[in-house]
Formats: structure tokens, sequence, C-alpha cells
């Protein structure tokens, strides 16, 4: 879904980061993503970069988990687990 495609530009953007790439550019990303197969999209990741740009990340996603936290859903829980997906880790040990 559209959710799932932009946590894969986030998820490749921590990556750059933690990588010692503190402002990961689009062309970083689409590197990473490209590295396993998947095709960034340059809208979303052009509205992510301008989101995100003189943020701190880990700032930002505290701050939505705070505002998921408000919401009114059923079973939380797990936030780290779509990124860690996305990144190509989790799954049964391959």
């Amino acid at each position: 879904g559209k959710h799932s495609r932009t946590m894969k530009h986030v998820a490749a953007y921590l990556l750059a980061q933690l990588g010692g790439n503190e402002a990961p550019s689009a062309g970083d990303v689409t590197k990473i993503l490209g590295s396993v197969g998947i095709e960034a999209d340059s809208e979303k990741l052009d509205s992510l970069l301008a989101n995100l740009k003189g943020k701190d990340i880990m700032e930002v996603i505290a701050a939505g988990r705070t505002k998921m936290a408000a919401m009114p859903v059923g079973g939380g829980g797990g936030g780290g687990a779509p990124v860690a997906a996305a990144a190509g880790g989790g799954g049964g040990g391959g």
C-alpha cells in the first residue's frame, strides 16, 4: 500500500544515516533501495526529504509515535517492525 512504500524510503534514509551519512540525498536513498531491488518513487522521496530537511529523523519518528499513541486504534506495539522488514531484516533467519 501507500504507507509501505513510504516506509521503505524512510528505512533506506535511516540505513544511510546509520552508515554515517547525516543528510542522505535522494540519490543516496535511491541507491540503497535499488540495491535490494526496489524502485524509488521520486515524488514520495522528494516529499520525504523536504519534510525532513533540517530535522532529526529520530525526533520526527518519536513525534509520529506520540501522535499514533493518542489515536484510538486496536493493538499498537511493534513500532520498529515495519522499518526492520523494509530494510530486509526480520524474518526467519536466512
